[in-house]
């Protein structure tokens, strides 16, 4: 039987390298607003408050259709005229958050698309593209060009302490799936077990390390 594989194309600089690795097998989840189309998305994930009550005002318009998490329903149960609008375009409600995260403002959309592939669609195999919390202090996100964000040094690394202990939990809590990070380089920000590789893609091509 083919392994269940998800592909997640995060918001950061190396979300780039999504159309450097070749032919993709399996699902592919988008986060927000997706740098690059990518037309084959089983869904785009969204769970801020900010973000959904943007696209209330008709700002913006996130391809396909749409995993919402807690504070996306929430919105939709007090802005009905809204919620039957893009009823349509939401694929479901996801609420569910591992009991490593505190709380759900922590929990990023990032957190949230690889939690909902490998708790509800139980990803066996998981590419991720994009997620440069994990190996560096960028935080910069394709989102911000459409809906501004603070990214000064304080916020950055606030958001790094909170972020990167609930990717650590995460690898650890599904030991047995094989994460796949592509990245500039594979110096990791967090301690990680044999389960997580690091593709790191130079200029003559792609190279993997643990």
């Amino acid at each position: 039987m083919a392994k269940r594989i998800v592909h997640i194309i995060g918001n950061g600089d190396s979300a780039m390298l999504y159309n450097k690795t070749g032919e993709k097998k399996g699902l592919k989840i988008t986060c927000n607003i997706p740098p690059f189309e990518v037309p084959d998305a089983y869904a785009t994930a969204i769970v801020d408050f900010k973000f959904i009550s943007t696209i209330h005002k008709g700002e913006l318009d996130p391809p396909g259709q749409w995993i919402c998490g807690v504070r996306p329903k929430m919105y939709c149960e007090k802005n009905t005229a809204f919620y039957m609008k893009v009823a349509n375009r939401i694929k479901e409600f996801y609420t569910k958050k591992p009991k490593y995260a505190a709380n759900y403002t922590d929990f990023n959309c990032g957190h949230f698309a690889t939690y909902y592939a490998l708790e509800k669609l139980k990803a066996e195999e998981v590419h991720m593209y994009g997620f440069d919390s994990i190996l560096d202090m960028n935080l910069r996100s394709y989102t911000d060009l459409v809906l501004n964000s603070d990214r000064g040094a304080m916020n950055n690394l606030r958001l790094s302490n909170n972020w990167r202990p609930l990717w650590q939990n995460m690898f650890k809590d599904f030991k047995n799936v094989e994460f796949n990070i592509y990245h500039f380089h594979n110096k990791a920000k967090i301690k990680h077990g044999q389960n997580v590789n690091i593709h790191v893609i130079p200029k003559k091509g792609l190279q993997k390390t643990g």
